[in-house]
């Protein structure tokens, strides 16, 4: 396996070169030069932080596979940038959003219930292979492991693995289309995060109380903005470290405990370490909201946390192999249809309802990607805004396993019939 072998190999120099990338990305996108203003106003600075890693490990450069770069950033600076986020957020203002928000998650959840079974029934008209083999090598149950996945992630995934058991070639294929198409529509979302007026125009949608919520916050900001000491700036990574400790403290009894005692429970991922770490964090920059460290935002929380986020993207990215396309083709193309079906079915519930872009990209990415990428499309719109993308993945994570479940068993009745 000499040629998978990526150029750089040490974590310390791929975290170094991503950094780079991240300066330069940065530096560039704040420069008055007329061909930076032109390029930045047609392409988002947070799809070049996530595609340019991309394209490092297409072309063998650094390997996301073999990083623990990745495991670091979504266990250990997701938790604290979730924290520095919420800490300055208007939970009443999250509230009057209204119930638009959680009617595209749950569009999003059944967009990929009913495309699972639509991508395979037609993709299989065409190539009937598709809907053949025998035991473990049946492709729908290869595809119960990515509908997991794009419900509610990781734990849902493995679920699905155990419930249908398709063969291990089968499910290393499957996490590579997982991985890929997931992960070329969160650059689409990415892209158009940046210019959401177009889509909200198109479908007469209201975007008033989003921005307004954005507006307050940023009011808010100025109110009690100042030069940050480096006491402040210690204050701030204390806090936001300080509570992804507590958080990894609580998880690390709490999943276990839940898991030995109560296996009922593992059906809505409750015995997963990451989803209390990502819960725990949340609800303590909330709470936190509520006393004085709000005030931190003044000598910015919210752009560390910002800082960490855009690192998350870095390693989220260097996951994507465009490559791997070549290996298996025809599962790449069930995927994409099927992330077309879930597209279709959001953006006509969005029509109907009118709701805002806003809104369909984030309960895309709360079901497609989970907690750990939802936030950062909800943060692509407004920074303010990324707690709105945890509250609604959380929800994930409880019908992953019920959605995937259903999905698996039209996908196996199609293959049957």
């Amino acid at each position: 396996m000499e040629e998978n072998t990526p150029l750089l190999t040490n974590d310390a120099v791929v975290f170094g070169l991503l950094m780079a990338i991240l300066a330069l990305i940065f530096a560039t996108s704040a420069s008055d030069k007329p061909f930076w203003k032109k390029f930045y106003g047609v392409v988002p600075t947070v799809l070049l932080c996530y595609f340019i890693p991309a394209l490092a490990n297409s072309f063998g450069l650094i390997s996301g596979e073999s990083s623990s770069l990745y495991k670091v950033a979504s266990r250990y600076l997701l938790p604290a940038s979730l924290v520095l986020f919420t800490i300055s957020i208007d939970i009443k203002g999250i509230l009057k959003l209204g119930p638009k928000a959680l009617t595209m998650f749950l569009a999003g959840t059944v967009g990929i219930m009913l495309g699972g079974p639509l991508a395979l029934l037609t993709v299989g008209t065409f190539f009937p292979d598709l809907l053949g083999g025998s035991g473990p090598e049946e492709v729908w149950r290869g595809l119960s492991t990515i509908a997991g996945s794009w419900i509610g992630g990781g734990a849902n995934q493995t679920a699905m693995l155990e419930v249908f058991g398709p063969s291990p070639e089968l499910f290393s294929q499957m996490i590579a289309v997982d991985v890929l198409v997931a992960n070329l529509w969160m650059a689409v979302l990415l892209y158009w995060a940046a210019k959401p007026e177009k889509i909200d125009k198109l479908f007469k949608a209201d975007s008033t109380k989003i921005y307004e919520l954005r507006d307050k916050i940023e009011e808010f900001r100025k109110g009690i903005m100042k030069i940050p000491t480096l006491s402040d700036t210690m204050i701030i990574l204390g806090v936001g470290f300080g509570v992804t400790g507590l958080a990894h403290l609580t998880a690390d009894y709490v999943a276990p405990f839940i898991g030995e005692n109560y296996p009922n429970l593992k059906q809505y991922s409750l015995d997963s370490a990451f989803f209390w770490i990502v819960v725990i964090a949340t609800t303590a920059g909330l709470l936190l909201s509520f006393t004085k460290a709000r005030k931190l935002e003044g000598a910015g929380a919210s752009r560390m946390g910002s800082v960490l986020l855009y690192v998350l993207v870095a390693t989220i990215g260097m996951q994507m192999d465009l490559g791997a396309v070549l290996d298996n083709p025809l599962l790449f193309v069930v995927g994409i249809v099927w992330m077309i079906f879930h597209i279709i079915i959001m953006l006509i519930v969005a029509y109907i309802i009118k709701a805002p872009f806003f809104y369909v990209a984030v309960g895309s990415q709360a079901n497609v990607g989970g907690a750990a990428s939802a936030p950062i499309v909800a943060a692509a719109f407004d920074a303010s805004l990324a707690p709105v993308g945890v509250l609604l993945a959380v929800l994930g994570y409880a019908a992953g396993t019920y959605g995937a479940y259903l999905c698996g068993l039209m996908m196996q009745a199609i293959s049957v019939g």
